[in-house]
């Protein structure tokens, strides 16, 4: 059996996930064997259906992570924590019992770029520009001075590569989570991600490599 197979609403969280499984030692986690599909209806096709369609691959994989955004899921009217354990209870009555967890990203996957780290600055075209990029969302409204994150994490993004005439790729997503410290990153579903894949896939102690 592989590893883990992964079920995600977009190429960016695609990439995400490949930069951040790159770093296992970051993430405190031996190395895994993983697969990623991309769903093509996006986030509302993985609230709804997600939990089936990764149920076909109960047995060829030891676990299983279905992800997506709470924006843009058709399901914004429900808690996101909500949402997520009701998916859970699904998977664990489907044939993966407790082998398989949903993430469910609020408001967006973008809210895990938002750090101070300055490899941010650097992918998203930012590097030695004035002001910075952090003066210049608070200057178009993107970020409160008393925020850490733009409440509209997403837009904020797209805006910050259009001023910075960077061509906005899915490849950004995965250079960022291959370079930003994961400490930085505080946000309650990464945190839960780190916890989950850290049981499922505990890092081997030194020494006891073969």
């Amino acid at each position: 059996m592989k590893d883990l197979v992964i079920l995600v609403a977009d190429k960016d969280l695609e990439h995400t996930m490949k930069g951040l499984l790159a770093r296992p030692a970051a993430l405190g986690i031996r190395a895994v064997e993983a697969d990623i599909f991309v769903e093509p209806q996006h986030d509302p096709a993985c609230a709804r259906q997600g939990v089936e369609f990764i149920s076909n691959f109960s047995r060829q994989y030891r676990h299983g992570l279905l992800m997506f955004d709470h924006t843009g899921s058709g399901m914004e009217t429900t808690d996101p924590r909500e949402l997520q354990n009701s998916l859970n209870e699904r998977l664990a009555h489907s044939a993966w019992g407790q082998r398989a967890k949903t993430i469910v990203l609020a408001p967006e996957l973008e809210v895990w770029i938002w750090n101070d780290s300055p490899h941010v600055d650097e992918v998203a075209g930012w590097k030695n520009r004035n002001p910075g990029l952090r003066a210049w969302l608070m200057d178009k409204g993107w970020l409160q001075e008393e925020s850490v994150k733009p409440a509209r994490p997403k837009e904020a993004f797209k805006d910050a590569l259009h001023e910075a005439r960077k061509p906005r790729s899915a490849s950004l997503y995965e250079q960022i989570a291959k370079k930003v410290s994961l400490r930085r990153c505080k946000d309650e579903a990464f945190q839960e991600l780190k916890g989950i894949l850290s049981q499922w896939f505990p890092a081997i102690p030194r020494g006891s490599e073969r």
